[in-house]
Order: C-alpha cells, then sequence, then structure tokens
C-alpha cells in the first residue's frame, strides 16, 4: 500500500466506515464495500495520482460497490438484520454522501459518527476480547491478520471471532446513548483499549518481549475516543488512561536490549521518549486533587518512575501509598502484587512478602515475584523453588530466560 493510501487508512477508515454503516445500516456491507475501495486506490492511484481529495475518493468508490452488490443479492440475503439508524442521521448520511468534494459534507449530526461506531463495537453484548479486536478491526482499520497476530491467534480463527462478534451486533442501535449508559459504554471502551495495550507489553507466549504497535494502536483508540466525546462529557478518566499508557510506552526503547528483556532499574533513561512523558504529565497535571480512580492512581505511579532522574532517586513510599490507595480501591491481586513490589522496595523483601501471604493468581507473576523477595531476604533455596515454579508456569521465551538467568544469580542458602 502506498503511503498517501496508508495515511488515509490510519485516519479515516473509522470515520467512512461509520458514514457507510449509516447509510445502509449493515456492517458486512460497509465494511467489505469499503475495504474493495481502498484496494481499487491501491491498484489505480500509483499510477492516475492520488485524487484531489482522497476519502471522498474511497467514500465514493465504496458506495457504488455496495449499491453493485445490493442489486445482485438474494432475497434471502437482503432479509438478514440490519442495524437500527435513526431516520434523520440515515438521511443526513444520505445527503452526506452525494457531495463528491469531501467526505463530511453539510453540517450536521453526522458528525459525531466514528463516535457511534466506538461505542456499538463496545455493546454489552460482546465479551471484551471480541470488542477489543472489533474495535482494532472497524474503528481503526487494523488488518484481521494483524489484529490476529496481536492476540496471538490464526487468521482464520480471529476471522470467525470478528464474524461472529458482527453477527451478534446485528439488529442493534447505531446511536450514541446517553446518561449512564454512555458513561458504561465509554468505560468499555477504555477497558478495552487498556487491554490492547497490556496485551503488548505482556505478551502470553512466544518469543516478543513487547509488540509497540499493539500498545501504538491502543492509544490511538482513546485519542479518537476523546476526540469524538460529547464536549461536555468528563474526560479525566480518559486523560489518566491516555497519560498511564504514554508513561509505560515511553519506555519502549529501553524494554528490550539484544532480545532480553531490561528491568526498569536497569534501563538506560536516556532512551525513554521524553515528549511521551511531557504530555503525559501536562495531563496529569489538572488531576492532581481529583478524587482517586484506578486509571489516576496508576497514572500517578508511573509518573513517579518517569520523573525520578535515576533509579536511587525513586520515590518508593509515595507509590506503595499510591498502590495501597489502588488495593484498597479495587481489590484486585495484580494490584496486590505489584503493591508488595513496592513495599518491598521501600521497607524491604519481609515486608513485602508478607503482602503476598494467601495471594493466588495464575500465570508465572506471581511465584516470580515471590522468587525475587526470597533471594533479596537471603533464603536462596526458596528463592530457586519459586523461580522453578514461575518457570514452569511462563510461556514467553524471553521472559523464561529471564528467570532462568535469575535463578542462576541466587546464592546457595
Amino acid at each position: 500500500m502506498t503511503d498517501p493510501l496508508a495515511a488515509v487508512l490510519r485516519d479515516e477508515w473509522g470515520r467512512l466506515l461509520a458514514l457507510l454503516v449509516a447509510q445502509f445500516r449493515r456492517l458486512d456491507l460497509a465494511e467489505d464495500g469499503l475495504a474493495d475501495a481502498f484496494e481499487a486506490a491501491a491498484r489505480t492511484w500509483p499510477g492516475d495520482g492520488v485524487p484531489a481529495n482522497p476519502p471522498a475518493w474511497l467514500l465514493t468508490t465504496a458506495r457504488r460497490r455496495i449499491i453493485d452488490r445490493l442489486r445482485t443479492e438474494t432475497v434471502a440475503d437482503r432479509a438478514l438484520p440490519v442495524l437500527a439508524v435513526e431516520a434523520d442521521l440515515t438521511e443526513e448520511a444520505q445527503r452526506t454522501m452525494a457531495f463528491p468534494e469531501g467526505p463530511d459534507g453539510p453540517p450536521g449530526r453526522i458528525g459525531d459518527e466514528r463516535l457511534r461506531l466506538v461505542l456499538l463495537c463496545a455493546h454489552p453484548s460482546l465479551p471484551r476480547e471480541a470488542a477489543a479486536a472489533l474495535t482494532l478491526r472497524l474503528v481503526l482499520g487494523v488488518p484481521t491478520e494483524d489484529v490476529a497476530r496481536l492476540f496471538l491467534v490464526s487468521t482464520p480463527t480471529m476471522a470467525a471471532r470478528l464474524t461472529r462478534a458482527r453477527k451478534r451486533l446485528a439488529g442493534q442501535h447505531f446511536a450514541v446513548p446517553s446518561g449512564a449508559e454512555l458513561d458504561a459504554r465509554v468505560g468499555v471502551v477504555a477497558d478495552v483499549a487498556y487491554l490492547a495495550f497490556t496485551t503488548g507489553y505482556a505478551p502470553a507466549s512466544g518469543a516478543d518481549v513487547l509488540r509497540a504497535d499493539v500498545a501504538g494502536e491502543a492509544i490511538r483508540l482513546v485519542r479518537v475516543l476523546r476526540d469524538v466525546l460529547p464536549p461536555d462529557h468528563p474526560r479525566a478518566e480518559l486523560d489518566a488512561l491516555l497519560a498511564l499508557m504514554l508513561l509505560q510506552h515511553s519506555r519502549r526503547d529501553a524494554r528490550v536490549r539484544d532480545g532480553a528483556i531490561v528491568l526498569l532499574a536497569d534501563q538506560d533513561r536516556s532512551l525513554w521518549r521524553h515528549e511521551d512523558v511531557d504530555e503525559a504529565v501536562e495531563l496529569l497535571t489538572p488531576l492532581a486533587h481529583a478524587p482517586a480512580a484506578p486509571y489516576l492512581l496508576q497514572a500517578l505511579i508511573a509518573a513517579e518512575h518517569a520523573i525520578a532522574p535515576d533509579p536511587a532517586a525513586t520515590d518508593w513510599s509515595r507509590i506503595a501509598d499510591r498502590y495501597r490507595e489502588l488495593d484498597e480501591l479495587t481489590g484486585s491481586p495484580v494490584v496486590r502484587l505489584n503493591r508488595a513490589v513496592a513495599v518491598a522496595e521501600a521497607d524491604g523483601p519481609l515486608a513485602g512478602l508478607r503482602l503476598l501471604e494467601g495471594l493466588a493468581l495464575p500465570g508465572h507473576r506471581l511465584p516470580a515475584a515471590r522468587a525475587e523477595l526470597l533471594a533479596r531476604a537471603g533464603r536462596g533455596d526458596e528463592a530457586r523453588t519459586a523461580y522453578d515454579e514461575a518457570i514452569g508456569r511462563c510461556h514467553n521465551l524471553a521472559e523464561r530466560a529471564h528467570l532462568v538467568q535469575r535463578r542462576a544469580e541466587v546464592p546457595p542458602g
């Protein structure tokens, strides 16, 4: 795909798809028609040149492809459930589509079409992982094979999941809800974005230590959501989420060296993306006195690491206090694990181990943290046993290699 077309795909896919959905009321038709339009552009633009208004060209081409397909569909196909679209929105979309000079057309309610699509993908009938995959595909235009790679499944498996998700949405309302329902949907989108983000930085298996492209797409989703929400909708938690993502993403170039994990304390901080840190701090500054909320507390913790000039300057007591607040707010065992690590840094490994007593978590991270604290406490035999458990549970090759190395460094106890 040429660079101009790739830029249009990145910036306009969701908006163009939403316009087509508003007019034709079927996700399958809209998505297939728009994909055909991009394929046609990839064939013709290199020879004919990029049109003066690329989004309008793609919109017109997609509309023609959809109309052609509708003419050839059988009666049974036409009986498929369609999205419920308000009459005035459909009329607005049709008027918009009639303006070849641009995809925006006359001003009207269609201005929040991307928000409708984002919230449709966050419909309560969809499981969170399906919502995340569908959002990446429909709102951001991430190809199915790339979505499959992000979620560590085969392309046919992901295609089937996306098809099932689309069918679940058939007959639903393509509308912007209000009040508590809007708040709930926005919360789902935020959770979906963070799920996708953590998928990039905590791959469950394989050789990749991190997949920064996944995290980048999740950040883009939060930016889109912030841009398309009504102006009077509260943004504090979304701002905190974006700040949290930016702070964690800023360390992407320092997290890996020669294919091996580099712990936070050992990272070269000159490699951190300080423009991301600056943007995050700017987002957090107005929230200094905001009520405690999960994303805000996590962002403030990440900020403590980001503003410390070196590991020794990290204020672990303040981080431990933030984790205590977060633990009390969420009751999450993952938060308790992270709190124990912070407390161990502030008050010693035995204090951290006490917080881990009775904690249960799947995966390798709990026994790995316990092993590290046991080693620091001089309990080498127990540490090696815990490392053995963590190694047995770890399916990521790079992380497993790191655990094997750490076990070998434990002195006899």
